[in-house]
């Protein structure tokens, strides 16, 4: 690039960029930049990321225990939110804590769609463990004195 122009006393020449001088830039590199610049700015405001419900339901048993599916590991057990939107449900929202079920890994993959069911359960037969493993789960919290 050449300058037509003489430069002005006082001003700092411009600093040559990858691309002027015919580098080739790699994507990770230019994701890299971005992450750092977009780093500590967020869009809304989180929640609490870890409930006292949540960690109430981590070693617990499995309250859905799908026939075939459950691993029956307490090791694995998380609180399962359900994914309809009549609970709460939305793009970017998570339903609240009264709205989920004790789960091992395999239930929960498979209500949440990352395992396919298996072939001899019906999604109402999925969604009627998921509506038992909740009232299950109320009845735990209610003796650990998290809900009422």
């Amino acid at each position: 690039m050449m300058r037509r122009s003489p430069i002005k006393p006082g001003t700092a020449p411009m600093k040559r960029t990858a691309f002027a001088r015919g580098e080739r830039i790699e994507a990770r590199e230019v994701t890299k930049t971005i992450t750092k610049a977009a780093r500590g700015r967020s869009l809304r405001t989180k929640g609490p990321k870890m409930t006292p419900i949540r960690k109430a339901a981590r070693g617990q048993d499995c309250t859905i225990v799908l026939p075939g599916v459950c691993n029956r590991d307490p090791a694995t057990s998380v609180l399962c939110h359900s994914n309809e939107l009549a609970d709460g449900k939305g793009m970017g929202l998570k339903a609240p804590d009264t709205a989920a079920a004790i789960g091992c890994s395999a239930c929960h993959d498979v209500l949440d769609g990352r395992r396919p069911r298996p072939a001899w359960l019906t999604k109402d037969m999925v969604l009627a463990a998921f509506r038992g493993g909740i009232e299950r789960t109320h009845q735990f919290l209610r003796t650990k004195g998290l809900i009422e």
